[in-house]
């Protein structure tokens, strides 16, 4: 590996541990991020000449702290600095640094950090922005790229979640055992927003399609922390499994391939392995969550070699497991793709029929229903939904999806089944 290949590789993978740690020291989150690209330059300068630090995070960590007293002094040269042990509790030594940098504070400096990006008072969309750059590390361009807006508008979004954190008074202590249950489900959220919205991108090898990486990076961030959390195990599992499709999604011309008709051979084994394992050890907890259940769900779709071998009578199971645990009229939609498999598109449709208010605006909603319908031979009501669908598409996928089956019943080629 080059030079310049290990030491991106280490700034990386010491990002969240070091912005974590600063911010914790100076609680200003713009303070501590000027910190942290400072230590990088400085790594990158100094670090080809004199070889690794016994741990780069620790070092960066000092050479942060470092620069934001420099800054600090610089902006307030009348104002007397707290004492040092309320700066840092690291000497200006690098192995004593190493040698106190506990992993049990370690844990919570990137919990409170993720946490801090998903402030209730910030929207969405913001805490997904702002994750992606104080966490992960990417640059205003390449977040704008990913959600489809101007740098502009997105540099923007970034500084009013900024604002609201640091007008919101966020605490920076220790999470207690209870608010770190309560934490890891909103961070989980938010890190499974980052994934959904690369995994909806219609080019997978685009800067958005490169935020599912992104997601497993951070839940693999999580799992490390906290590896006995089986929410978190069925998170990553569910991401490793969706993401091991990636190559059969599109075809050649970016047209969506529905699961059943994917070339499965072309489903990358390697995270589904890990995934199925991390169901099995996620199980044995019997602590079951949401992010488990789906997981489970994708796991009987990721072990059947054919369409045909799918049980779909334990997905059904499964997702009537889910509409328990977490009642939505998008889980019950999704289940009546089960039951259609199961008892047929009528009893599909009549499981989606009291989704009608609720789903109105949901181009999937539409789309499911057009398609039993189609199945049952009403080709002027499928054609109908269809249109609807169509009207609500939120990709030039989605939409060329329906208009197959648009042609398919202008061609009159429709059986029922």
């Amino acid at each position: 590996m080059s030079d310049m290949a290990w030491i991106d590789a280490a700034l990386v993978s010491a990002r969240p541990q070091a912005v974590a740690a600063l911010l914790r020291y100076f609680r200003d989150l713009d303070l501590a991020e000027e910190a942290y690209q400072d230590a990088c330059l400085r790594a990158l300068k100094n670090w080809p000449k004199n070889g690794p630090p016994r741990d780069p995070a620790a070092w960066l960590i000092m050479v942060g702290r470092n620069a934001a007293i420099d800054v600090t002094r610089r902006r307030a040269k009348q104002t007397t600095l707290p004492d040092e042990d309320q700066l840092s509790d690291l000497d200006d030594v690098e192995a004593v640094a190493v040698q106190r940098l506990d992993e049990a504070d370690y844990r919570d400096d990137v919990l409170r950090l993720l946490f801090i990006c998903c402030h209730p008072d910030i929207p969405p969309t913001q805490q997904v922005a702002l994750a992606l750059r104080i966490v992960s590390g990417l640059t205003v361009p390449q977040i704008a790229r990913a959600f489809l807006v101007g740098e502009s508008a997105m540099e923007q979004r970034i500084t009013r979640a900024k604002a609201k954190v640091a007008g919101a008074g966020v605490p920076f202590e220790a999470p207690s055992a209870v608010e770190r249950a309560e934490r890891l489900a909103s961070v989980a959220a938010m890190v499974y927003l980052v994934f959904n919205e690369g995994y909806s991108a219609p080019d997978p090898a685009s800067e958005r399609g490169s935020l599912c990486d992104e997601a497993i990076r951070l839940a693999r961030l999580l799992l490390r922390m906290y590896p006995a959390e089986p929410e978190i195990m069925g998170l990553l599992a569910l991401m490793l499994l969706q993401h091991s499709r990636i190559n059969a999604r599109f075809d050649a011309d970016g047209n969506a391939i529905l699961l059943e008709d994917q070339d499965r051979t072309k489903w990358k084994r390697p995270p589904i392995h890990e995934g199925l394992a991390l169901i099995d050890k996620a199980m044995r907890l019997r602590k079951p969550g949401p992010y488990q259940i789906q997981a489970a769900i994708a796991g009987l779709h990721a072990r059947a070699a054919t369409p045909d071998e799918t049980d779909w009578a334990e997905i059904d199971a499964l997702y009537q497991a889910l509409e328990r645990h977490t009642p939505s009229p998008v889980i019950t939609l999704n289940r009546s793709v089960a039951v259609a498999k199961l008892h047929g598109p009528q009893a599909a449709l009549d499981l989606i029929a009291p989704l009608n208010d609720r789903l109105d605006s949901y181009f999937y909603f539409h789309g499911a229903r057009g398609s039993y319908l189609m199945r049952l031979g009403r080709n002027a009501e499928a054609r109908e939904a269809f249109n609807q669908a169509i009207a609500l598409a939120n990709t030039p996928a989605e939409a060329a999806h329906i208009r197959q089956h648009l042609d398919t019943l202008a061609a009159g080629a429709v059986q029922k089944k």
